[in-house]
């Protein structure tokens, strides 16, 4: 359990903060003077960072500086969707304020929400919590999952926010693409699985709004209850098959524990430190969601060990540009092997079905 590390703005990523500080005080009227700025450490994309004003706390995205890779760090649809999420559901996300896209104010486009207080737990495991506290935590995130998935889309006017039918094969496409685009050397797991993949249709196509990055360390949870205030960082979301997220969200139960950076659960006796099994947690969303069952896991998993995969691709590459938003990027870089070397043994060994 931890507060994000606040640090002092990296020289990569500062910007003109008295042109902000101008631009602020326009657009948000309890904005004062008193502008202080600081970045939140972590994170792989789009640079975040702490504004405080008048005893008021605000955070700001923007999109990185430098050349970045088509269709990439998209902070407008980031506003978009926690707009459409903040004023029409119950859907805990912050309070967005306003969206600039004029780069000529910081450099790029940006938009600043609501700092929310509360708890953040950056590894399944909850080693700072009782472990008779450690359940609820992992079910209120899978609840919150479902009911994400449950919102419907036209009425909360994100009908236009992607297309409703062949997520999976555009994401197949779309994350291929991305890694070849970023690719530094032989990765033969990923060339398998970008083989693979497309011949895996899920055999109903559905469609909700998928949060694409949907794992513990984006909640934000009460101080003292066991309820999400808010999911962050929207960056990947758009319309998709609900069950991407899902998957995602297990991907611990498919990953090693002790990897510095995995996050991965294997090795650690889950009943004994109060953590549910994976098919508690398919369970649980299964009576959530109203959905009869989970078809595909396997499809689903080996997909998310992928996209992971070409994702830190693409942070490793950034980093030897020079460009990445944060300090360890070489090392998130050289964990993509081992992610698509799991996709491939998960693609490999068939429909197995969730891990008791």
């Amino acid at each position: 359990m931890n507060e994000p590390e606040l640090i002092e703005v990296l020289p990569a990523h500062r910007f003109d903060e008295a042109a902000l500080a101008r631009y602020l005080r326009l657009h948000l009227p309890e904005m004062e003077d008193d502008l202080s700025i600081r970045q939140f450490q972590g994170g792989q994309s789009n640079p975040t960072y702490l504004l405080e004003s008048a005893g008021r706390r605000y955070v700001l995205r923007k999109k990185p500086p430098g050349k970045v890779l088509p269709s990439a760090h998209m902070v407008e649809r980031e506003y978009k969707v926690i707009r459409a999420l903040s004023e029409h559901t119950g859907v805990p996300v912050p309070r967005v304020h306003l969206l600039c896209e004029d780069e000529g104010i910081i450099g790029t486009a940006f938009y600043v929400m609501d700092h929310v207080a509360g708890r953040i737990f950056s590894h399944p495991a909850l080693d700072g919590l009782h472990v008779e506290d450690r359940q609820s935590i992992h079910l209120a995130a899978v609840d919150t999952l479902a009911a994400l998935h449950q919102v419907d889309v036209e009425a909360v006017e994100l009908g236009d926010f992607g297309k409703a039918q062949g997520y999976f094969a555009r994401q197949v496409k779309r994350w291929s693409g991305q890694y070849q685009a970023s690719r530094t050397g032989d990765m033969p797991a990923m060339e398998k699985l970008m083989q693979w993949l497309p011949e895996q249709l899920p055999q109903r196509d559905e469609c909700a709004i998928s949060h694409g990055d949907y794992r513990l360390g984006n909640l934000i949870f009460e101080p003292r209850e066991a309820r999400v205030a808010a999911i962050l960082d929207w960056e990947l979301s758009t319309l998709g098959h609900p069950l991407a997220d899902l998957a995602y969200f297990c991907l611990p139960y498919h990953l090693p524990a002790g990897v510095d950076g995995l996050r991965g659960l294997i090795g650690i006796d889950l009943q004994a430190q109060g953590i549910p099994s994976e098919r508690q947690v398919l369970e649980r969303y299964c009576l959530q969601s109203g959905r009869a069952d989970v078809a595909d896991w396997h499809v689903f998993v080996a997909f998310s060990l992928f996209r992971l995969a070409a994702i830190l691709q693409g942070v490793y590459a950034r980093a030897l540009q020079g460009n990445a938003s944060n300090a360890d990027a070489l090392q998130v870089g050289q964990r993509a092997g081992l992610l698509a070397e799991a996709g491939w043994r998960i693609a490999q060994g068939g429909e197995g079905g969730a891990s008791a």
